[in-house]
């Protein structure tokens, strides 16, 4: 049996409706990168902790309180990055519809220091 990365296991623990309680994770210095064509209001960098709370509280009010993330994979990549893959399901303007979403997370000394978040931006993935 493979035992799972530190890194994989701390974003294990991570929920982004409540990131007050996984504060330690977090480098002071976060940025949370998003890039997404389809919302471009959405677009750039979220500095710090409540950078980062202002971008899923502005996709939770966008989605009408909708938006939820499934996880599917989390890959490490040597001691600094971590891949993961989600499906993320929300409803905007009345229509229902789930993407897949990539997230390059960057850690140093056992914390988050960046986040690069790619949500597919022209394929819808299956609603289940």
């Amino acid at each position: 049996m493979t035992e799972k990365h530190p890194n994989v296991a701390l974003l294990e623990t991570l929920n982004p409706r409540d990131l007050a309680s996984a504060k330690e994770l977090f480098s002071p210095d976060v940025v949370w990168h998003y890039v997404n064509p389809n919302l471009p209001e959405m677009e750039g960098a979220y500095k710090g902790l409540e950078g980062i709370r202002d971008f899923f509280e502005r996709l939770g009010e966008k989605s009408d309180g909708t938006f939820t993330v499934q996880p599917i994979s989390a890959t490490a990549h040597g001691d600094e990055l971590v891949v993961t893959h989600t499906k993320n399901t929300m409803t905007m303007d009345g229509e229902t519809f789930a993407i897949h979403a990539v997230v390059v997370w960057r850690f140093v000394e056992g914390r988050i220091v960046e986040a690069w978040d790619f949500p597919s931006a022209y394929t819808l993935a299956e609603l289940t």
